[in-house]
């Protein structure tokens, strides 16, 4: 593995005086793609939070490009490449899909980089090019969930970092959304996934981390953490 682009280390973060993660750390090389898997409420979505700085750790680093970005606010940290696609997908309901999707390009200047993006998300997802003046409260969840990941990569992120991407989704749309995440990484882009769809997660991964009680159960090679006795007797019940 290439040096790390993201390092987090020994995070510990809590939420009203009550310990949601305990000294956590998870490294993501550059061009890699790693999932964070677990059952609800273990911390997932507290990590990807921790990273962003909308729920600072009081203990520990994060450092991007071998830079320590744990005292950055949010939007220093999307400067520097950074972009979180959060649960529940947060689009501007009353907005159209080209609206929701060029507000993701707040940070660049160049406007034919802009359009280049634009077309780029367009041919990731051809459905969203049909529905570019549709305001986006009218779309599917899939398609929603297809605008938020779009409009993440309208900043050309150096990592992105997707939150239950198929979360609330049809399993038809499940398999298109992650086919399209997979596609994304083939092309080289960094990607850390919070997922609690493990086997699917897994097989998309180069490593995988698995969360239990906010420590980090278990991490290694995506398929080594699939065979694992421990994932099974803890996630998969089998």
């Amino acid at each position: 593995m290439s040096a790390p682009l993201l390092e987090v280390r020994d995070i510990h973060v809590r939420y009203s005086g009550l310990p949601i993660l305990t000294g956590v750390s998870v490294t993501v090389a550059a061009g890699e793609f790693v999932s964070v898997i677990g059952a609800n409420g273990v911390g997932k979505s507290t990590l990807m939070r921790a990273i962003m700085a909308a729920q600072p750790p009081f203990k520990g680093e994060i450092l991007f490009g071998g830079a320590p970005i744990h005292g950055l606010r949010t939007d220093q940290i999307v400067g520097r490449g950074i972009v979180y696609v959060p649960e529940g997908k947060m689009l501007f309901g009353p907005l159209t899909v080209r609206e929701n999707l060029l507000l993701g390009a707040f940070l660049l200047k160049d406007k034919a980089r802009v359009e280049s993006n634009l077309r780029y998300v367009y041919e990731l997802f051809p459905r969203l090019r049909e529905r570019e003046l549709q305001a986006a409260a009218t779309l599917s969840g899939g398609e929603q969930q297809m605008v938020a990941i779009g409009r993440g990569l309208m900043s050309n992120p150096k990592l992105l970092m997707l939150d239950e991407p198929s979360l609330g989704l049809a399993p038809l749309l499940v398999e298109e959304v992650l086919r399209q995440v997979k596609r994304l990484s083939d092309a080289g882009m960094t990607i850390l996934m919070v997922e609690q769809n493990v086997h699917e997660a897994l097989a998309m991964s180069d490593r995988g981390y698995v969360l239990q009680g906010g420590r980090i159960l278990l991490q290694g090679a995506a398929g080594d953490v699939l065979k694992s006795p421990e994932l099974k007797q803890a996630y998969l019940a089998v």
